[in-house]
């Protein structure tokens, strides 16, 4: 069974490294980010359960550092904040969740990160809907059949999988691997 798991991982892991489209979509991202930094825009990230703590993780790289002693970067996971999340669940819904914290502090010209192993979660379909009528920048990470995310994102990337833990494993390993891009155009 470890054997077994470990091989799936891989697989996925090798899928995406063959992918060219894929690959194109990676650069592209870190092209994109690397201007919305420069520019003093902001990182956005979006997700529930296990995505909302890979939101928290990235958004710490970026702000802390990942493998440079750098400026900080900044990011914010709208995952983190508990009194606003259950305040906005309680008053608005928690399809509201992440759209409303965007409403507050997005300005045009910023990304939203939108984490979704299924693509089809209410609070991150909302979040996108709103990003993009305020003209945010918006990335998706998830799984590789058709989601309702499909449609909502400037650039998305579907990890070649539809298993959670194999597609939060590949969002990690592209979070990070944005990440250190990032750190390397800025600061050579």
């Amino acid at each position: 069974m470890i054997k077994s798991y470990l091989r799936e991982s891989i697989s996925t892991q090798t899928k995406m490294l063959e992918d060219d489209d894929l690959l194109d979509k990676i650069k592209h991202i870190t092209t994109v980010v690397v201007e919305t930094l420069k520019k003093g825009n902001k990182l956005l990230f979006i997700g529930n359960g296990g995505s909302a703590s890979d939101c928290n993780h990235l958004a710490t790289e970026f702000v802390s550092r990942f493998l440079k002693e750098r400026h900080a970067f900044n990011a914010i996971s709208l995952s983190a904040n508990n009194s606003v999340i259950t305040a906005l669940s309680n008053d608005y819904g928690y399809n509201r969740v992440f759209s409303r914290q965007i409403e507050a502090i997005g300005e045009e010209g910023d990304i939203v990160f939108a984490l979704s192993t299924s693509g089809n979660s209410e609070n991150i379909v909302e979040a996108l809907k709103i990003s993009r009528e305020m003209k945010l920048i918006t990335i998706g990470l998830t799984k590789q059949s058709p989601s309702d995310m499909d449609n909502l994102c400037d650039i998305l990337i579907k990890i070649p999988s539809d298993e959670v833990p194999i597609i939060q494993e590949s969002q990690m390993l592209l979070g990070h691997l944005i990440c250190k891009v990032v750190e390397d155009s800025i600061y050579t």
